[in-house]
C-alpha cells in the first residue's frame, strides 16, 4: 500500500540560516544565552522559508477513535470512555480544553472513528471513517480505502485550518496497543519492547495486553507489504492515521507540527517512514512516561522540548510546547538589537 504522493520542501537554506542567526546574534543578550529558544526560532523560520515568519495562530487537533483490539479486554477502561471524553473535550472540561483556553491556543477535537454518533458541536470536527477499527489481533484494523480516507482527512484539516503552527494529540481507548504494534512493525522490534501500561494496564492485565499485541504483530508481520502505510492500516487506528495525514499535509504546506506523546509519535514515525524530509518540520513536545517513548526519541536523535512525566495524551504536551515556541518567536521578533536600544555590544 503506497498510494499517497507527498512532496515536502527542503528546509535546508544556508543563506536563510545565516540571516536568521545574524538576527539572533544582534539581539540584546549574550550570543546563545536563550539556549534552545534560539534553536526553536531558527527551526521555525527555516520551516516557513522566511526570516520574517510570523507566529499568530496556533491550534491543537485531538484526533479520536475507537479500537477493535479492546475486544480482548486489555484495558482498565471501557471503550465508551472515548465517546464520553470527546463530549467532555467539546464542552471544555478535559485537560486539553482548559490548557488550550489558558494558553490562547485554538482547540479542535476530531471524530475519526468513535463508536457513537455526534451531533454538530462547536470545537468538534466530524470526519468519521467508521465506528471503530477491527481487531488487529485477528485481521487488519482498516481496509486500504479506510486508511487512505483517514490520511486525507488529517491532511485536509492541516491545509485548510489557516494556522501558522499546529499540534497533534489523540484520544482512544486501546490506542497505545495499536501504537505499540506500529512501532514494532516499522522498527522490526519485538512488541514486548514497545508496549507499556497505557491507561493503567498493570500486572496480569498488562501481560494479557502484551500477548494480544504480540499475536497481532506476528500475524501482520507475515503479510504486510513493507510500506509504512500498509503497517498503519494493519495495526493502526483511525486517529493515528488522521494524525499521520496531518503531519504529512502540514509538512508539504510548510506548517510545522508539534507532536505530543507516545501515540502521536507513532503517527510521526509512520509519516517519517513515508517521507523522511518530514522530520525537519516536527517539534517533539515531550518525553512521555510510556516506557518506550524516550528510548525511541533517543534512537532517532530527537531531543524533546519538555520532560514532565506526562502520559495523558490529548495534545496536552503539544500545547505546553507550543507556548515555548511562541515565546521563542516573540523574543526573535520583538527584542531590541544592541544598535536600536543603544546598548554596548561585546568588546572582544
Amino acid at each position: 500500500m503506497d498510494k499517497l504522493v507527498v512532496t515536502v520542501p527542503s528546509v535546508k537554506n544556508n543563506d536563510l540560516e545565516k540571516e536568521i542567526l545574524d538576527r539572533l546574534n544582534i539581539l540584546t543578550k549574550p550570543v546563545g544565552s536563550l539556549g534552545r529558544l534560539e534553536e526553536f526560532a531558527l527551526r521555525y523560520c527555516l520551516c516557513k522559508g522566511s526570516a520574517d515568519a510570523p507566529l499568530a495562530r496556533m491550534r491543537v487537533f485531538t484526533f479520536a477513535g475507537d479500537h477493535g483490539i479492546t475486544e480482548e479486554k486489555i484495558t482498565p477502561y471501557p471503550s465508551e470512555v472515548t465517546y464520553q471524553m470527546v463530549l467532555n473535550m467539546a464542552a471544555g472540561g478535559a485537560a486539553i480544553s482548559v490548557m488550550c483556553k489558558k494558553a490562547g491556543v485554538e482547540c479542535t477535537v476530531v471524530d475519526m472513528g468513535v463508536k457513537g454518533a455526534f451531533q454538530p458541536l462547536p470545537g468538534l470536527a466530524i470526519r468519521k471513517i467508521a465506528f471503530g477499527t477491527r481487531n488487529f489481533r485477528k485481521e487488519p484494523a482498516m481496509s486500504e480505502e479506510e486508511c487512505l480516507k483517514a490520511l486525507q482527512a488529517g491532511w485536509d484539516l492541516a491545509v485548510e485550518c489557516g494556522c501558522d503552527l499546529i499540534g497533534v494529540g489523540e484520544m482512544g481507548i486501546g490506542n497505545t496497543s495499536s501504537a505499540s504494534a506500529l512501532y514494532a512493525l516499522l522498527l522490526n522490534l519485538d512488541s514486548d519492547v514497545t508496549i507499556g501500561p497505557g491507561t493503567g494496564s498493570m500486572g496480569p492485565l498488562l501481560e494479557k495486553k502484551k500477548r494480544a499485541v504480540r499475536e497481532g504483530v506476528l500475524l501482520h508481520r507475515k503479510e504486510w507489504d513493507r510500506t509504512p502505510l500498509d503497517a498503519l492500516r494493519r495495526v493502526g487506528g483511525f486517529e493515528i492515521a488522521g494524525m499521520t495525514g496531518m503531519i504529512l499535509g502540514g509538512a508539504q504546506s510548510r506548517i510545522p507540527v508539534v507532536i505530543d506523546g507516545f501515540v502521536a509519535t507513532a503517527a510521526a514515525l509512520a509519516a517519517m517512514k513515508t517521507e523522511p524530509a518530514v522530520k525537519d518540520y516536527l517539534f517533539f513536545a515531550h518525553a512521555s512516561a510510556e516506557p518506550f517513548h524516550k528510548p525511541f526519541l533517543d534512537s532517532q536523535g530527537i531531543r524533546p522540548i519538555l520532560n514532565l512525566e506526562m502520559r495523558l495524551g490529548e495534545g496536552t504536551g503539544s500545547v505546553l510546547a507550543m507556548q515555548i515556541i511562541a515565546q521563542a518567536m516573540e523574543c526573535y521578533h520583538r527584542m531590541a538589537t544592541f544598535g536600536s536600544a543603544g546598548v554596548s555590544g561585546k568588546e572582544a
